[in-house]
């Protein structure tokens, strides 16, 4: 039995499937609801059913009191849809909305691909961070230090979060990646964190653009799309100097091949002879600016070194009719220790 839900006052709706919550099915099409530890424990995903009937997985007493189940109000993360539904909860739209924490973490896998090590980091089973497809945390060190990384699973994959370090010779915690953290090992970090996170709403195509690790937000903006059905154009660029990094090739490609309204232009700009590249060659805005005549109808979201997303900036707002406000983009610093890019403030936004 499938139900519809209607939310308010946003007028969003979505359809819940039998044996799904509430909430597993509005972040499942894209409806970000709010959560913190998805099991019913917490109270976070409160919301008032103002028409229809929903039953509960089992929850914790206090998320959820007698009085205010008899006044309508349900868990989200453990309410079924027993009918067709109207339901008052706010939705997540903004970084404001969503809480930031300081939670331990535990190393569940780490891999290394050329000079970047992709690692998924497992928080306790009672939490859950919420966050947005674009935003970092930042890993907590020794003496009040931190290092940011900006998570590279989409949000409604949010069972392990996945970082993109690359590897910078002599900096303090890229060192440690690399040559010492092991699986198991236990970190902190704090977050959700940024205001470079990806805008769901409207149907104006978008073209996302990439240096490096700067890769890693891209990649959750695009399974978050993907995943909800997003049928709106999409098109990435990913620079980088040389074939190998590109140290997720192969997972752009398979997006390209399953889904038609995507499309993915790699661009590598000191090639070796080695690599055998026949693909494009140059700067990676400057592809974007050889393909693209008119920007003026788009959605840019770029993030890697800060001179790519300066440039591309500079010259699709000024030479390609780009309306400032659709530019969205995150700049990556090298620490002064030089550690693992970081991300800043937007450097346009």
């Amino acid at each position: 039995m499938t139900c519809q839900v209607q939310i308010q006052p946003s007028g969003q709706h979505f359809a819940v499937e039998a044996g799904e919550t509430i909430l597993e099915a509005g972040l499942r099409q894209g409806v970000t609801l709010p959560y913190s530890c998805k099991n019913g424990a917490c109270g976070a995903c409160k919301g008032k059913v103002l028409s229809g009937e929903v039953t509960h997985r089992a929850y914790q007493p206090q998320a959820l009191s007698a009085a205010e189940a008899a006044e309508g109000m349900a868990l989200l993360c453990c309410a079924e849809a027993q009918t067709d539904l109207s339901v008052a909860v706010r939705v997540v739209d903004a970084v404001g909305d969503i809480p930031v924490k300081t939670l331990p973490c535990r190393v569940e896998k780490l891999e290394k691909i050329h000079d970047v090590a992709v690692l998924s980091l497992k928080i306790p089973v009672t939490e859950r961070l919420q966050f947005l497809a674009g935003q970092y945390i930042d890993i907590l060190m020794k003496e009040g230090k931190h290092r940011s990384f900006s998570l590279a699973n989409a949000p409604y994959a949010d069972g392990l979060l996945e970082l993109h370090i690359r590897h910078m010779p002599g900096g303090t915690f890229s060192d440690h990646v690399f040559n010492t953290l092991k699986e198991k090992d236990l970190l902190r970090f704090r977050g959700p964190l940024g205001s470079f996170f990806l805008r769901e709403e409207g149907d104006a195509p978008m073209l996302f653009i990439a240096s490096g690790t700067g890769f890693a937000p891209v990649k959750a903006m695009v399974e978050q799309l993907l995943h909800s059905g997003c049928s709106r154009k999409m098109v990435l660029y990913w620079g980088a100097r040389t074939r190998d990094d590109l140290y997720l090739n192969a997972l752009p490609e398979g997006w390209q091949a399953a889904h038609p309204q995507f499309s993915y232009v790699p661009v590598l700009s000191e090639p070796l002879a080695s690599d055998n590249w026949t693909g494009r060659t140059g700067l990676v805005h400057e592809a974007v600016l050889a393909d693209h005549a008119d920007l003026a109808d788009w959605q840019v979201y770029a993030c890697g070194a800060p001179v790519m997303v300066e440039a591309a900036h500079t010259h699709f707002t000024g030479q390609r009719n780009l309306p400032k406000d659709a530019f969205f983009s995150d700049a990556f610093w090298l620490s002064t220790e030089a550690t693992p890019a970081a991300p800043a403030a937007p450097a346009a936004n």
